[in-house]
C-alpha cells in the first residue's frame, strides 16, 4: 500500500479541493425578503482539466467550511452538537448529477444551518450560493484562495 492508500478520504478529498485555485468571475450579495439576512451567489471559474479529478474534492471543502460555520436556527437546536465534523457520507449524500453538472445542495445537517448549493459544470464554471448565511460565502472562498484574515501582532 502506498502512503496515499492509507490517507482518510477526507484528507485526500481536502488535498484535492485545494488544488483547484477558482478565479471569481462575480459576486453578488442582497438582501433577502425582509432585509432579514443575505442571498450570496458568488461566480467562479476553474481549468476544466483540473475539475475532472478535483470537482468532488471542490465540493466537500465548501461543504466542510459551510458545516463549520453553520449554527442551529430555531428548533435545528435540539440536533446540534458543537464538535461534529463534515463527514463524506454528508456531502455524497446530498450531491447529484443534473443536466450536466455535478450538484450539491444542503438546507439543515444535524442541527447546523447550512442553506448552501454548489453547481460545477464540465466548463469550469463553478457557483456557490446560500441563503440566511450572512456573508459567510465570501469567506470560505477567501480561504480555499489561501487568503489570511488575521495576522498575530506583536
Amino acid at each position: 500500500m502506498t502512503d496515499e492508500e492509507h490517507l482518510p478520504i477526507e484528507y485526500r478529498l481536502v488535498r484535492d479541493g485545494a488544488l483547484v485555485e477558482p478565479e471569481v468571475v462575480e459576486t453578488k450579495v442582497e438582501p433577502t425578503v425582509g432585509d432579514e439576512d443575505w442571498h450570496v451567489r458568488i461566480e467562479l471559474r476553474a481549468d476544466p482539466e483540473l475539475l475532472e479529478s478535483c470537482a468532488f474534492g471542490l465540493v466537500f471543502v465548501l461543504g466542510m467550511l459551510s458545516f463549520h460555520d453553520g449554527r442551529p436556527r430555531g428548533y435545528s437546536g435540539k440536533f446540534f452538537q458543537d464538535d461534529d465534523e463534515w463527514t463524506v457520507t454528508d456531502m455524497l449524500t446530498r450531491l447529484r448529477f443534473e443536466r450536466g453538472e455535478l450538484r450539491f445542495y444542503a438546507d439543515y445537517v444535524r442541527g447546523r444551518c447550512m442553506k448552501t448549493r454548489v453547481d460545477v459544470a464540465a466548463d469550469g464554471k463553478i457557483l456557490l450560493e446560500t441563503v440566511n448565511r450572512g456573508q459567510a460565502a465570501t469567506r470560505w472562498v477567501d480561504k480555499l484562495l489561501g487568503k489570511k484574515f488575521l495576522e498575530a501582532v506583536e
